[in-house]
């Protein structure tokens, strides 16, 4: 037999279920409100902009990765192979090679008015120490070539002096540090293998 459900009864029912909804509605709230502040102070990068949906073309292509940038000293790949010297025109750089294809030491140079043509030369004289043809006394002179009866070699001033030289001048005097002058003397012997790249 079915109870009837008293007056008080109904009304604690009735009064319960209104704390229910009332503090589902409250989270519910909360939550929205929460919500927003964290988009609202995300950082630019993962805040999403509304209306605007990331394309699927963009989603689906790999990123590219950046090209590794060659090293500016590393030896020239078109120098020839085993121990030589490598003289870079445009770089203005000569690097000494050894016979595991290993530069030992790379320097700038200045360039001669009268450059030597690219290619595969070879040492072919040497003088400690003479005047140079536009007059200043020079060391370690390394001759590897003749353009036009003009003598082409690698030298060091002196006074250590790495001046432009005048480009109406017909001299061939490659222009390097004392520092450099040594190490390209004891490097590069009569017959040493001397190469010009553009």
């Amino acid at each position: 037999m079915r109870q009837r459900q008293s007056k008080g009864e109904f009304t604690v029912a009735r009064g319960s279920s209104g704390i229910v909804a009332g503090l589902t509605a409250a989270a519910v709230a909360a939550v929205a409100f929460l919500a927003y502040q964290a988009s609202a102070n995300a950082p630019a990068s993962v805040a999403s902009t509304p209306g605007r949906k990331p394309s699927a073309s963009a989603s689906a292509q790999p990123s590219a990765k950046p090209k590794p940038t060659a090293d500016p000293l590393a030896v020239p790949a078109a120098s020839g192979k085993g121990e030589r010297v490598v003289y870079a025109l445009k770089d203005r750089r000569v690097w000494l090679v050894d016979e595991d294809n290993k530069a030992i030491r790379t320097f700038t140079v200045m360039p001669s008015p009268v450059s030597p043509p690219p290619g595969a030369h070879q040492v072919t004289s040497r003088s400690g120490t003479v005047q140079g043809s536009d007059g200043v006394p020079i060391e370690h002179v390394v001759r590897f070539a003749n353009v036009d009866e003009v003598a082409i070699g690698f030298s060091a001033a002196q006074d250590g002096s790495m001046a432009s030289p005048d480009p109406t001048s017909k001299t061939g005097g490659v222009r390097m540090k004392r520092a450099d002058g040594n190490a390209m003397w004891t490097f590069a012997t009569v017959g040493a293998k001397v190469v010009v790249v553009p």
